[in-house]
């Protein structure tokens, strides 16, 4: 299945830890990685007093399974230093699943597509580097028109 993952980073050497997540990420054999879209630095979103963040979205091909990915992703944090503290609270680094082609799952651990997604110009534009064309399976819409729609700061 292809998938995107946002991948996001604002304590410490935010470069550095998206690599370090990259790297982790494919050192699994059911992740191959396709693209990554440029790095871009953004304002925090939700709570906005803390330092900004580093974000990319990563296009993988992987025969993991949504939850076993999405556990993947979590042990990836955990590995890194991430401790939850709060919610959109500053964080080593951050993955989440955007997309796992086009299903679409909602249960108590994972909803796919990313909810957040119409909402968040900086995963947008990162979409839009990799896959323009790609049609949200809940709305209906390529992320080219998404990323028209939603404001700009």
């Amino acid at each position: 299945m292809v998938c995107y993952l946002g991948l996001g980073s604002n304590l410490g050497n935010r470069k550095e830890n998206i690599n370090k997540a990259l790297t982790h990420l494919v050192t699994n054999p059911q992740i191959h990685t396709l693209k990554c879209s440029s790095i871009i630095e953004t304002k925090a979103f939700g709570l906005e007093d803390q330092p900004d963040f580093l974000n990319c979205v990563l296009k993988i091909k992987t025969t993991l399974k949504p939850h076993a990915l999405l556990d993947y992703c979590l042990k990836t944090e955990i590995n890194m230093g991430r401790i939850r503290h709060e919610k959109w609270g500053p964080r080593i680094i951050d993955i989440d699943m955007l997309f796992y082609s086009n299903e679409i799952i909602e249960d108590e651990d994972l909803i796919i597509p990313h909810p957040g997604i119409a909402q968040r110009e900086f995963v947008l534009r990162s979409l839009i580097e990799l896959c323009p064309e790609f049609t949200h399976p809940i709305l209906n819409k390529k992320m080219k028109t998404l990323y028209s729609e939603v404001k700009k700061d």
